[in-house]
């Protein structure tokens, strides 16, 4: 929770040097700031985003929707989801309730940024709300936490700057994806990409049991569910997941409490 600018000075909350100048910072500098910080993502971003292009190419969608695709909706997983339905001739109310199935982790980062920047106006927050992805919520909640005393603009001016580094990379690289992806010949099908790109992205997240038991459940239901039509198994086998993960996050918290 941000502090209480307004409250009695401490002596225990003295600002480090690494605070001072970050809270010395003007809006501009905070949104280079971000955009410095955002580089080593795009590391993994850019790929990311060409082997989108490659698949919704693979997929039949053209040029232009790829654009709209990646601008409109901006989150990977979700374009991935929905690319492998549309691939699977999935009714397209399956496709959009999948795809804001797998977005719905975006209603718990919103919910823990409303502290930091809530007080922004109506048109701010929409912004945010339509940047926000992984990337923008792990650096602006890292740099928000770490620099507590930060103004509300000094805020605003790194989530964005973030956005701006990382949100428009991933555009340009669908495009060049989709571009290239024209290129590679027929036979050299890559129907693999988006099953092995998903368990690249699930992999480095299984570090707690709560993150384990939601992976088993979800894949335990998806094929308890497959014979379901459409893909909407998958429809089950989320909020099983889901419900499975939070009731061992609540086992284990309770565990904690009771040794401690």
């Amino acid at each position: 929770m941000p502090p209480d600018l307004n409250a009695a000075a401490d002596p225990s909350d003295r600002l480090t040097p690494a605070q001072q100048r970050a809270l010395a910072r003007t809006p501009r500098e905070c949104f280079l700031h971000a955009m410095v910080q955002s580089v080593p993502f795009l590391l993994v971003l850019m790929p990311f985003g060409l082997l989108f292009g490659v698949v919704a190419g693979e997929a039949g969608i053209d040029l232009v929707q790829v654009v709209g695709f990646s601008m409109l909706v901006l989150a990977g997983a979700s374009q991935f989801t929905a690319i492998q339905l549309i691939s699977d001739h999935a009714p397209a109310l399956v496709v959009i309730v999948s795809a804001l199935a797998v977005n719905l982790r975006m209603a718990m980062y919103s919910a823990s940024l409303v502290p930091w920047i809530g007080a922004a106006n109506g048109r701010q927050r929409a912004l945010v709300a339509y940047l926000l992805v992984d990337q923008t919520y792990a650096l602006s909640i890292e740099q928000y936490e770490r620099n507590p005393k930060l103004r509300l603009d000094q805020r605003l001016a790194y989530f964005f700057g973030a956005a701006l580094a990382m949100c428009a990379p991933w555009v340009v690289a669908s495009v060049v994806g989709y571009t290239l992806g024209k290129a590679i010949p027929p036979e050299l099908a890559l129907d693999f990409a988006v099953p092995i790109t998903f368990l690249a992205m699930i992999g480095p997240m299984l570090r707690t049991p709560a993150h384990v038991a939601a992976a088993l459940v979800s894949i335990i239901a998806a094929l308890v569910f497959s014979f379901l039509p459409s893909g909407l198994g998958l429809l089950v086998a989320a909020p099983l997941a889901m419900l499975t993960g939070a009731w061992v996050e609540v086992l284990t918290e309770r565990r904690k409490a009771a040794r401690a």
